[in-house]
Parts: structure tokens; C-alpha cells; sequence
């Protein structure tokens, strides 16, 4: 059977405006920890943290990490399903449309308008727009598995499937709002429903943006680049049901010893600890996966990217499961700890297999040896230092938070002030801000090696590493 024409267009053009978007992410999160120390460079009203944070989070998940996915998305569903992407108009749509979107947001958030609600910020006019930029997305990749030519769906496609459909179910409910102005809406849900609703969303915008799509990539470049196969996918399966199926269930460990139903808190508490097991499926089915592959961590420069952020993946799934648990949330909740966690996440995990995915796919879709291994090997050490180091930083200002908020007087009165407090925390938020500028020196170093690679890098027509030209 001959060789479908895929479109790889649409892939070069999402990872081009993914690490732009990932960029801007990167950079105004550096700015909001600086402000944490030096709070004269907030410059209202539209600089201030209040207002950048939000800016940081949402062109970090929704740029950087949602834009990888499209791209991702593309160019694994044509080669699992063997054909091309139902409609290229409509791909090219919703790359413009992407970029409008975003730009949208990022302009809504600075002039303050915000619903306020964690990862949902966007108020409703926007919201519309990531709707339909969704739809889209969602028609072009259904529609391609669909029209498959190949029988059987390979892991990949499921993480895929649901990413889709969970984010489409997750993003409607949590969005059902009033409007009462042009930029201004209501939550149609009131007290401990809205907050149960928002963390329902919350924690499953993390489960279907933030590890799916990641295990689809993972689960699919880890074989390309080691040149074995997955070692079970029978795992695979097991761990993606089950992953799926508790996921939706662990949402209000975020609201524990709030006016929520304590039967609620206990049963998202359970859910999360037993989601231990299916996400740890995963992790041991890539370790395993590398039995006698292991010198590939050394020789192959994908390989530690992949298997680094597998790890990241397991600690992640070890440590939130730990913060939902009654006795620990009390002491940690609200601490430095937290944001710690989650970068962790989004830093170690998502991000290094999206570099793995995006070094993976340019010499291939452009045709191009990859300018230097050597500038990948020192990408890889300065984002993994980089994260490291602000993570670890932050998880002792959290513990160091929560012993002091909660240290007492024998009279009963709290031994520390709340600025006392805050004074403490000055070196660690500095030693976040050196780990930020790390990270920031590793991923340029990654884009000059992909502007290298594009514009002047050896051909690959007589390279073992096949060549997908321009269809």
C-alpha cells in the first residue's frame, strides 16, 4: 500500500507558535517571582502580579503546553491511523484561530477581566472561543481515527480520545455562567456547589491537559526513539482505564476541611491515593520498556527526556496523592509547597516530554540533521538543575511555612506574625527566581538549536532517520 501524503504544514506551524507561546510563559513567570521580592516592580494597573500571574498560567497551559499537544496530536493521528488529517482548511482554521485565542485571553487578563476561578480565568466572550477552537480540534482528530485505515488503536489513540472528550465535558460544565456584561459573568452554581464544580474542573483540566495528552506522547515516541516496543500493552490498557476512570473522582481533595460534604472529601481522598496504581502502571511500563535499553540514557538524548519525565510523572502522582490525605493537606495546604508540586508537574514532567516530542519531530518533518546533540545534552541539564532547584526550594519554604503558621505560644497565641513569615520565605523565592533563569537559559538554548537545525542543518536524505517532506 502506498504512503499517505500526511500533512506535516500543520504540525511545523503549531510547534512554531507552541514554543513562542511557551517563551512568553517562561518569561512572565520569571517576572511575577521577581515581583514576589521586590514588589516596587508591580506597575499597575495592568503589570501587576494580581494580573500577570493569571497570564503566566494560562499561556503556560493553553499556549506552550496546548499548543504541543496540537501538534503532537497531528502528527501522531495520521501515522496511527494511516491517512491523512480529515480536513486540512479546518487544521489551518484552527491554527489561526489558536493564536487569536490566545491573544484574546492574554489581552482580557491584563485589563483585569477575570472569572476568578483557577485554570478557567477566561471570561465568557473567550470562553466561547476556546469552545470553538475545541470543537474543531476535536472534529478533525475524531473524524481522522474514524476514516483509520489501520484496524487496531494503539494506546495512544485512547489518551487521545479522552483528552478530547474530557476536556470538552469538563470546560462547558465548569463554564455555565450569566453574563451581565460584555466582560463580566456569574457562575450559575452558588457557594460549595460552585467551589466542588471548579475543582471537579480544576483537577480533571490536569488529568486531561496535563498527563493524557503527555502519556499519548510518551507512549508513542519512547518505542520510535529506543526502537523497541512498549513492553505491555495490556498495562497500557489496564492503567488507562482505571487512570480515566478515578481521575474523575479526586477533585475536592482541593477543598478538604472546607463547608464541602465531608462524604465528598473522603471520597475524593480515596480516589486519590488509589490513583497511585494506574499512574504508576504507566511509569513501570516505561522502565520496563527500557530493560537492556538502559545505555540508551546515556547514548540517546531523547531517551532522557522521556525517562526523566516518566519519574517526574511518578513523583507527581506519589506527592499529590500525599497532599490529599486529611492530616497532611491541613499542614501544607496554602504553603509554597503547593506551587511547588504543580511545577514539578507542568516543568518535569509535561515540558520535558514535550521537548523529547518537538526534537523528535523537526529533523523529520523538515528534513534536517539536528544541529547539535551536545546543545540538547546541556538543554536537558539546565531545565532538569533549573526545575530542581526551585522545586526543592519551594518545598522547604512550604514546610517552613506551615511549622511557623502553625507554631503556638503556651498561652495559645501564634509564635509568628504573618509577616515574620513572609520574611523567612525572602531566600527561597530568590532561589526560585536563579531556577527560573536557569530553565530560561536551558529552553533558549533549545530554540537555537531548533532555528539551527531548520535553517542550516545537514540533510537527512541519506540518513538512516526517515525524511516527511512538505505535503
Amino acid at each position: 500500500m502506498d504512503t499517505p501524503q500526511y500533512n506535516t504544514d500543520i504540525v511545523r506551524s503549531f510547534i512554531l507558535w507552541s514554543v513562542i507561546w511557551g517563551l512568553v510563559a517562561i518569561v512572565v513567570g520569571l517576572v511575577v517571582s521577581v515581583q514576589m521580592t521586590n514588589p516596587e516592580l508591580n506597575f499597575p494597573p495592568y503589570f501587576t502580579f494580581g494580573r500577570l500571574r493569571p497570564l503566566h498560567t494560562n499561556a503556560g497551559i493553553y499556549g506552550w503546553a496546548v499548543g504541543v499537544i496540537f501538534a503532537t496530536f497531528y502528527y501522531i493521528v495520521q501515522r496511527l491511523c494511516k491517512v491523512r488529517i480529515w480536513s486540512d482548511k479546518l487544521a489551518t482554521f484552527q491554527l489561526w484561530f489558536f493564536n487569536a485565542t490566545i491573544i484574546a485571553a492574554a489581552i482580557s487578563l491584563l485589563l483585569g477581566f477575570n472569572t476568578s476561578k483557577e485554570y478557567h480565568e477566561l471570561e465568557w466572550p473567550v470562553d466561547i472561543m476556546v469552545v470553538v477552537l475545541w470543537v474543531a480540534f476535536a472534529i478533525n482528530i475524531i473524524m481522522t481515527i474514524i476514516k483509520r485505515q489501520e484496524e487496531q488503536m494503539y494506546i495512544s489513540l485512547w489518551y487521545m480520545m479522552a483528552a478530547i472528550i474530557g476536556v470538552a465535558i469538563l470546560y462547558l460544565v465548569n463554564a455555565a455562567e450569566v453574563p451581565v456584561s460584555l466582560f463580566k459573568s456569574y457562575s450559575i452554581y452558588a457557594g460549595t456547589n460552585d467551589a466542588n464544580v471548579q475543582w471537579w474542573f480544576g483537577h480533571n483540566a490536569v488529568a486531561m491537559v496535563l498527563t493524557a495528552p503527555p502519556l499519548a506522547m510518551f507512549y508513542y515516541f519512547l518505542p520510535k526513539t529506543t526502537g523497541v516496543p512498549i513492553y505491555s500493552h495490556k498495562i497500557s490498557i489496564i492503567s488507562f482505564w482505571s487512570l480515566i476512570f478515578m481521575y474523575l473522582w479526586t477533585g475536592t481533595h482541593h477543598l478538604l476541611w472546607t463547608p464541602v460534604p465531608d462524604w465528598i472529601q473522603t471520597l475524593a481522598m480515596a480516589f486519590s491515593l488509589m490513583l497511585i496504581a494506574p499512574s504508576w502502571g504507566s511509569v513501570i511500563n516505561g522502565y520496563l520498556s527500557m530493560k537492556g535499553q538502559w545505555h540508551q540514557m546515556r547514548d540517546n538524548y531523547l531517551v532522557k527526556f522521556l525517562i526523566i519525565g516518566i519519574t517526574f510523572y511518578g513523583l507527581q502522582t506519589l506527592q499529590g496523592p500525599m497532599q490529599a490525605i486529611r492530616s497532611f493537606s491541613a499542614f501544607i495546604h496554602y504553603t509554597d509547597w503547593v506551587p511547588a508540586h504543580i511545577h514539578m508537574g507542568t516543568m518535569g514532567w509535561v515540558s520535558m516530554i514535550a521537548f523529547a516530542s518537538i526534537y523528535y519531530l523537526v529533523p523529520r518533518i523538515y528534513g534536517k540533521e539536528l544541529y547539535s546533540i551536545q546543545l540538547a545534552n546541556l538543554h536537558f541539564w539546565l531545565i532538569l538543575i533549573g526545575q530542581l532547584i526551585w522545586s526543592i526550594s519551594l518545598w522547604i519554604a512550604g514546610v517552613l511555612q506551615a511549622g511557623m503558621w502553625n507554631a503556638m505560644n503556651p498561652d495559645g497565641s501564634l509564635t509568628y506574625t504573618f509577616m515574620e513569615t513572609m520574611v523567612e520565605m525572602y531566600p527561597y523565592w530568590w532561589a526560585r527566581t536563579i531556577g527560573g533563569v536557569i530553565f530560561l537559559a536551558g529552553v533558549l538554548v533549545f530554540v537555537f538549536n531548533l532555528i539551527k537545525t531548520i535553517r542550516g542543518g545537514e540533510s537527512l536524505v541519506s540518513s538512516a532517520v526517515p525524511v516527511e517532506g512538505r505535503a
